[in-house]
């Protein structure tokens, strides 16, 4: 073992620039982060500068500087496809050929849409790809009035329902999404995720997302490196959505966030807890869902400043048996058109007080490479259908 503890933060959405089968996307030209930088005349990011962020995309404000405690790079997206389910299950090693349906343009089918209302009894209101309050603002009052269910979509493989908690008990928001992932199972439908949004407040002016949100993903297609560190003995506590998204598998603990300061904040609790001995596993969601999605890129210039200075304490309470992984799941260029994520290469720093010869390194091929890193520092044997390769210069280089 060369760390005895890994920090890998995803901070959803953030790309380093379009990939070169971008084009396949209709994402030729997209750059997250420095259209971002560019909107907001540069970011202050003390501690991202320190690290070498500079040389893999030259954000405004930043320098290049010797980062002898960091290794930095980019990394490729080798399965086919530009969403959550696919970028985070590659990081642990698994391949995704075929991407998940969306339904962005056209809304879901009448079949589905008839066969929820017959299971749920209630009248199915919505059906098309919107923000999850702009829908609210829309038709919570009609759904609060008539008991009805606000089905919506959006860029992403999956279906939403939305419910007053007051009119549709929490539980029963829940029995009815299971219903949802039920049928979105079939081959015809297949979608990544079900999610339940539960809403409060008295009318379109106040109402407002609750903390209930629940997600019902398809299962990993196979076994990851979250499964190997398990079955060794480690821990993987995933802060954040990751528990849903792997839909609990290699999971020994879950921490529920509310937001992106409250990831950091349960992120740096853990690390100040020197008990355990694995991996802690945050993703970041409001980088995607608050700022990339609804097109903002000044909130998301000011969401990576704030990230910024959340690192300090994080770092503060790390020790050189200790390692800090930065990341992105895809791009989501907030200045691009649509509200679609964008296909786009992802940064990758790596830091730790141990490392003594940090530089920038070539670009990998695969997110998969962070996973089969990870195992390697706990000498675990990755499982036969797991793609990726270590990176070396990050096992080597401590003192």
């Amino acid at each position: 073992m060369k760390f005895k503890r890994i920090f890998l933060i995803v901070c959803d959405s953030m790309g380093a620039g379009y990939m070169e089968d971008a084009a396949r996307f209709g994402d030729e030209g997209a750059n997250t982060l420095l259209h971002i930088s560019d909107k907001m005349g540069g970011l202050d990011i003390p501690n991202l500068n320190a690290m070498g962020i500079n040389d893999i995309v030259n954000i405004k404000k930043t320098t290049k500087v010797e980062h002898k405690n960091s290794y930095v790079m980019t990394l490729k997206e080798s399965s086919n496809g530009k969403d959550t389910m696919t970028g985070h299950w590659e990081m642990m090693g698994i391949l995704t050929s075929k991407p998940f349906k969306t339904f962005t343009d056209t809304g879901f089918p009448e079949e589905l849409i008839k066969e929820l209302e017959e299971k749920t009894g209630r009248k199915i209101i919505g059906n098309k790809a919107a923000s999850g309050t702009e829908i609210l603002v829309e038709l919570g009052e009609e759904q609060k009035r008539d008991g009805s269910l606000i089905v919506y979509t959006s860029a992403d493989s999956v279906l939403q329902i939305a419910a007053h908690e007051e009119v549709i008990p929490v539980p029963e928001l829940y029995r009815y999404c299971e219903i949802a992932r039920e049928i979105c199972n079939r081959p015809e439908y297949l979608l990544g995720r079900i999610i339940a949004r539960p809403f409060v407040g008295e009318d379109k002016n106040s109402f407002k997302r609750t903390p209930n949100r629940h997600d019902l993903a398809l299962s990993p297609t196979g076994r990851t490196a979250m499964n190997d560190l398990q079955d060794a003995s480690y821990t993987v506590s995933c802060v954040g959505k990751i528990n849903d998204i792997f839909n609990g598998a290699g999971v020994t603990k879950t921490v529920k966030t509310v937001s992106n300061g409250d990831g950091m904040v349960k992120t740096t609790e853990q690390a100040k807890d020197h008990s355990w001995t694995g991996l802690v596993f945050t993703n970041l969601v409001e980088f995607d869902s608050e700022y990339g999605h609804r097109r903002n890129p000044e909130g998301y210039g000011r969401a990576i400043e704030t990230f910024d200075k959340e690192l300090t304490e994080l770092m503060n309470n790390l020790t050189e048996e200790d390692l800090l992984l930065i990341t992105a799941d895809h791009g989501n260029d907030p200045t691009w058109t649509g509200s679609d994520h964008t296909r786009e290469r992802v940064p990758f720093i790596c830091y730790s007080k141990a490392f003594k010869n940090g530089r920038k390194l070539e670009e990998r091929n695969s997110f998969a490479d962070i996973g089969k890193t990870i195992l390697k520092n706990f000498n675990v044997k990755p499982s036969e259908n797991e793609i990726g390769t270590p990176i070396e210069e990050l096992l080597s280089d401590k003192a």
